[in-house]
This record gives structure tokens, C-alpha cells and sequence, in this order.
């Protein structure tokens, strides 16, 4: 597991995060008649299987993960509180969010600390008790993708962790209609210098410490529509970030996404949108750095364009049962390094079809298989059976 820490006066280990935590659920009664907390959290075991592969961990995270998240959050009277989440997957054990609300209005919020920008609309539901598939969709992919390392995971891994400020708010035009927004500063992703990607490792890796590695914050914001009309509700937005991610400040990213959710009564169709234009680091020879020459005007493009996608419908079949259908896919677009197996124009595409049962509780099991469709590589099979609940 990675050690967590952070450098000057902000160090973060999962011992310390525990140690708050405790002292927070732990107060005494002296202090409960002003504060008030709340846990919860979430815990999965999934296991993947790669039935076209003989060995699936050649390609993938294969077998079998768990992602655990414990959250506390305490009220200091009416406009300001605090949370505390601790997660553990496969990078281990990570501060999932540790930050302090300031609520003036509801058009005015202040947060502060350790937490997840706001950014489309799955980061708000990426706990695994939150979504009904086992795995995240592909814009958003964290580690179990196949062809993950070829591919260098999604367009923006979720949840994206980061230290920062962050300025929100939700207006109300009437009882059933609503903005919200939000804007925001942070560390941004990381690279190494003369780096041709992002480096998602950087970012969950203590030894590097988790301060901005190029000081220089990332800009970004969202905001989204929701309109309610009986059983039915619409969520549309739109959201943007944009920055540098190497030591040297010198090679500059830009990531929009656009949302629709659509939501009648259980049934639930949603739809999301990214691209990311990432600026690579041409090196002195990019003759011998890049897969592919110079274009017709003799010079070498920097940048690479990656898109990714995903639409999924969510059908109630009675009470303990839902089905999900979903189609999601990246394409990446640009030259390469020497090494790469991919190509100047890339793609993959997922089918998924799967469900989810309810056992007992908020105990449930999900199923689902996958088929992937790459432009460079063979076709392969996933297969997923998890087992979530929350606490």
C-alpha cells in the first residue's frame, strides 16, 4: 500500500485519518448538544474475469478488488462542517476527501481542503454502492479497463482527489427548477518532466507528496440544470478544467465535458461526454521519441486529442431486481510514442449488459458482462460478479 503523507503542515496518513475520525464519532456529551455527526460508507469485493485470455492480468487488473469507503461528517452548527473519508482499492489506502463547508447561502459555499472537484455527472456517484455496474465507464475508468496500460486508463480518472478550493451554489428559479454551479482551484494531474501523457500515479502516490507539482493551480467549474416536473427529472450540464501537469509548467491540458441525466421514476437514462486535448513534450528528437513523422508543414503536432463517451439506461424488473444496458468507448487521436501499440487514430468500444440483485438490506449482487471492441487489438470478453453494500 502507498504511504500517505503530505508535505509542510498538511500530513495525511490513513493512521491520522482514523485517529480524527474516531475522536469525531467518539465526542463527548458535553459537545453533543452543538454538533452533530453522521457516518456512512460502502464496501464492494468484484471479481473480473477475461474468459477470451488465457492469463487476464497480462491485460488488465484482473480477479478480484475491493473498494471499501468510510465517510464522517460533523456539523458545527448550521453553515459549517467537516467530512472525513477514508477509501482502499487498488492503490490502496487514500484520502478519499478531508475538508471543511462553509454555507453562507445556497447560492454561496465554500469548501476547502482534500476532496473531488465537482466534474460531469458520475463523480458524484462513483462509490460502488452508488452505481449499479461493477466498474466505472471508460471516460472515467480508474484501473479496470482492459488494455488499461495501453490505453493509460479513461479521459479523467474518477474519483480525481485533489487539494484545492472549490466556490458553489445551487439557485433556485422555482420550487422546480434549479442551477447549480461550481467553480474551482486545485492541484490539477501530474507529470513527469518531458512527459508525454498524465502520470495518474503521481497523484495517488505519497512518496511524491500530495502538494501541486508545477505551482501553478488548475481552473475548472461546472454547472448544471435540473428541472423536476411530477415523476420526472432532468439534469443537463456542462463542465470545463484546464491547466498545466508537468514540473516545468510547461505543457498545458484543457478537459470539457457536457451531461444529460434523465430520470422517470426508477427508470434512469444518462449520458455524458468528454474530451481532453494534452499537450506532450516533443523532446529534442521526436524523430526518434514518436511513432509517426512530422505533418505537411514539416512540424510535429504536440498535442493529442482523446474523447470518451458513455450512455446507460438503469430498468427496474420489480423490486430486488435492475437491469442495466450500456455503451461507452474512448478514441484517441494524435501521434504516439515509438513504444505504443496503438496508433495516430485509436479507439475502443464496450457493450455491457448486466444486473443488479437485491439481496437483503443494502446488500446487493451484481453481474454483468462486457464485450470490447479495440481498433488495434482483439476483441475480448469481461466478465464481473460483486458483491455491495453500505454501512
Amino acid at each position: 500500500m502507498h504511504r500517505l503523507q503530505q508535505a509542510g503542515a498538511i500530513m495525511i496518513s490513513p493512521r491520522r485519518i482514523l485517529a480524527v475520525a474516531a475522536v469525531l464519532t467518539a465526542a463527548g456529551p458535553a459537545a453533543a448538544d452543538s454538533v452533530e455527526r453522521n457516518f456512512a460508507g460502502s464496501i464492494q469485493l468484484d471479481y473480473m474475469a477475461v474468459p477470451s485470455e488465457s492469463v487476464g492480468r497480462k491485460i488488465a487488473l484482473d480477479s478480484a478488488t475491493a473498494e471499501v469507503s468510510m465517510k464522517v461528517t460533523q456539523d458545527f452548527g448550521d453553515n459549517v462542517s467537516a467530512s472525513i473519508k477514508l477509501c482502499v482499492a487498488c492503490h490502496g489506502i487514500e484520502a478519499g476527501m478531508a475538508f471543511f463547508d462553509l454555507r453562507i447561502a445556497d447560492e454561496l459555499n465554500f469548501r476547502v481542503g482534500r476532496f473531488t472537484p465537482q466534474f460531469g455527472s458520475f463523480p458524484i456517484r462513483y462509490d460502488p454502492a452508488n452505481h449499479r455496474t461493477s466498474d466505472k465507464p471508460l471516460p472515467y475508468d480508474m484501473g479496470r479497463m482492459l488494455r488499461l496500460g495501453e490505453w493509460n486508463m479513461g479521459v479523467l480518472p474518477s474519483p480525481w482527489v485533489d487539494n484545492g478550493v472549490e466556490l458553489s451554489g445551487a439557485h433556485y428559479f422555482t420550487d422546480d427548477v434549479r442551477l447549480d454551479y461550481a467553480a474551482y482551484a486545485v492541484g490539477g494531474p501530474r507529470g513527469q518532466s518531458g512527459a508525454a501523457d498524465f502520470d495518474y500515479r503521481l497523484s495517488r502516490s505519497g512518496d511524491a507528496y500530495y502538494v501541486d507539482n508545477n505551482s501553478r493551480p488548475s481552473l475548472g467549474g461546472n454547472a448544471a440544470l435540473n428541472i423536476v416536473a411530477g415523476r420526472t427529472t432532468v439534469t443537463a450540464g456542462a463542465s470545463g478544467m484546464f491547466g498545466t501537469y508537468d514540473p516545468d509548467n510547461k505543457l498545458h491540458y484543457q478537459i470539457a465535458g457536457a451531461h444529460l441525466v434523465l430520470q422517470l421514476s426508477r427508470v434512469f437514462l444518462r449520458a455524458e461526454y468528454l474530451v481532453r486535448r494534452t499537450e506532450m513534450a516533443l523532446g529534442d528528437d521526436p524523430a526518434q521519441r514518436f511513432k509517426y513523422g512530422p505533418g505537411k508543414d514539416g512540424k510535429y503536432d504536440p498535442y493529442f486529442l482523446k474523447q470518451g463517451w458513455y450512455a446507460e439506461l438503469e430498468l427496474p424488473a420489480g423490486d430486488r431486481l435492475d437491469v442495466i444496458l450500456r455503451w461507452d468507448g474512448l478514441r484517441r487521436q494524435g501521434n504516439v510514442l515509438r513504444d505504443s501499440e496503438l496508433r495516430s487514430d485509436s479507439a475502443v468500444l464496450r457493450y455491457t449488459a448486466g444486473v443488479s440483485v437485491k439481496v437483503r438490506g443494502a446488500v446487493r449482487i451484481k453481474l454483468s458482462g462486457e464485450l470490447y471492441d479495440f481498433s488495434d487489438f482483439s476483441d475480448e470478453i469481461a466478465i464481473h460478479l460483486a458483491l455491495t453494500g453500505t454501512l
